[in-house]
């Protein structure tokens, strides 16, 4: 019986805990292994990418396997074919399935007639492979979540999402500073709120206050273009410039998932500054991913 990913309660905070030691072991290169020899992985792409395709399709390969990059105007998907049918013949011809699209019902109706693991490369609702490599971050810079502050400031989308689906998972606190009517999404929220301290905040400054972690992401996300005026002004004041780091503590560190407005969601002090790790979170994509791909898709399994 195979397992999908496509959000992080999927894994239970045991099995979190050793995706993560897995992939700090890839990233420390004590991992050798080829567990995906042999097999292939089908990427669909409704949304581009920089760092998922390359991430996905470098991690394939150094796994021993084969990715194949297909986009609307690859594959039949894009010209109306059911996503069940998708999924019954990709499920004939590969080892995986990865997608990275816009309703988050796309990826659940893929995982529920694919015959392969599916794994959720971005949906509106939800981005948990990002917020895997974050955490892998946070372990890598600050030691860990456990009793650690996680501010989230700006928009209550995906990336917030996949933020309290953590906090849910692992019990850090975690505090989301949202304009009003940003907020991130309501069951989600009230789910984590059982078992760690969430919670939404209006002001930036609150949410930063002695934080360990200080995370943002553009205040208007891919389809959202239009939108950028309205968002601009019901974010004022929530650029994460170093009046706002100087509230968290001198050890934390700032997160971007990117691509990155500078002067907008940040400031330029800030991401390219002492305290950011955007850079290491991003390379993170590479070996948390391969880490799911070894659990879901090859001889790791045995290990989840």
């Amino acid at each position: 019986m195979h397992r999908d990913f496509l959000a992080i309660p999927d894994f239970s905070p045991q099995e979190l805990r050793d995706l993560f030691q897995l992939a700090d072991d890839m990233r420390c290169g004590r991992y050798v292994g080829h567990p995906l020899a042999g097999k292939s992985l089908a990427m669909i792409f409704m949304k581009s990418s920089t760092r998922t395709r390359v991430s996905f399709e470098v991690g394939t390969w150094q796994l021993g396997g084969h990715a194949l990059f297909l986009s609307p105007r690859d594959i039949q998907l894009g010209r109306g074919e059911p996503i069940a049918d998708t999924a019954r013949v990709l499920s004939r011809y590969v080892d995986g399935i990865m997608i990275r699209t816009f309703a988050h019902a796309e990826v659940e109706e893929l995982a529920k007639y694919a015959d392969v693991p599916v794994i959720n490369g971005l949906t509106d609702l939800l981005h948990p492979c990002q917020v895997l490599a974050d955490l892998l971050t946070v372990r890598q810079h600050v030691g860990g979540w456990d009793g650690k502050r996680v501010a989230w400031i700006g928009d209550g989308n995906n990336m917030a999402n996949s933020w309290i689906n953590a906090a849910y998972r692992l019990g850090f606190e975690l505090v989301l500073a949202c304009p009003e009517g940003y907020d991130p999404d309501p069951v989600l929220l009230a789910r984590a709120q059982t078992a760690a301290d969430v919670h939404v905040v209006r002001d930036p400054a609150e949410a930063a206050a002695g934080a360990d972690v200080v995370n943002t992401d553009v205040w208007a996300s891919m389809g959202q273009e239009e939108e950028q005026a309205s968002r601009a002004r019901a974010f004022a004041g929530f650029t994460v410039n170093a009046a706002l780091m100087a509230k968290a503590k001198p050890t934390a560190i700032f997160l971007h998932c990117l691509p990155a407005h500078r002067g907008e969601e940040v400031a330029a002090e800030v991401i390219d500054g002492p305290q950011s790790r955007v850079w290491d979170e991003a390379e993170n994509r590479l070996h948390v991913q391969k880490a799911v791909m070894a659990t879901l898709m090859g001889s790791e399994s045995a290990k989840a």
